[in-house]
């Protein structure tokens, strides 16, 4: 797929939160960006390995960062050039870098649910239980946000914070349950949350559990996964 199609598919993500805010998510680089990047970030965005090779041993910094913070391997991760992330890492590239936004590329990757980036970032020193975004968020509750249940589980199994609490009040559960829509994506998302022990009973900033959560919205499956886990 062309650079300029691929960063078109990857806008500027608009997350209207539960309680009646939107606020600015992540920031993919904008086609003006990508025309004007040089050097380590044209390579990165190009999925160009042998420049990236040769820019670094000719002395470029591999955690050179942009107008808004991101580093070449940000870049990549955006624009899914899987190679170009596994060259970076493999040279230098830091894997917890963020950018203005506060993402890492595990958290970049988790949104855009692209598992061969996640697991890149894993394998590259990628901190699972790190806090990102402005909202103090992590990968895994960006991932339940959005039932990408693939990432969820990968995230579990590399020790993710199962019951971190986000600036906005809400657990990886409850964020699956709030933000969801009760199908089968978001079902299969609680039901890994709550087999690898998540808290069922912790409530929202309002005092609101994920299982009253799910009985309002009428997700009556979720409600019986947590009914059987023991939430009230």
């Amino acid at each position: 797929m062309p650079r300029s199609l691929s960063c078109f598919a990857l806008v500027i993500l608009v997350t209207i939160q539960f309680d009646g805010t939107a606020s600015l998510a992540q920031r993919p680089p904008s086609e003006r960006e990508l025309r004007v990047y040089a050097g380590l970030h044209d390579a990165a965005a190009r999925g160009d390995v042998v420049e990236i090779e040769r820019l670094i041993r000719e002395g470029e910094k591999p955690n050179i960062q942009d107008a808004n913070s991101r580093t070449p391997l940000h870049v990549a991760a955006f624009l899914r050039q899987h190679a170009a992330a596994r060259a970076l890492l493999r040279l230098g590239a830091n894997a917890n870098a963020l950018d203005s936004q506060r993402y890492d590329i595990l958290t970049i990757a988790a949104v855009n649910d692209d598992r061969e980036m996640l697991d890149l970032a894993l394998e590259g020193g990628a901190n699972a239980r790190a806090v990102t975004s402005l909202y103090n968020d992590t990968a895994l509750i960006a991932a339940a946000h959005r039932g990408h249940v693939d990432i969820v589980r990968a995230l579990i199994a590399a020790k993710a914070a199962l019951n971190h609490v986000n600036d906005l009040g809400r657990t990886a559960l409850l964020e699956a349950v709030v933000l969801g829509n009760g199908g089968t994506k978001h079902t299969a998302t609680v039901e890994a949350l709550v087999k690898a022990g998540a808290d069922v009973t912790l409530p929202d900033r309002h005092g609101t559990t994920a299982l009253q959560h799910a009985r309002t919205r009428g997700h009556s499956q979720i409600a019986r996964i947590l009914e059987q886990a023991g939430a009230h």
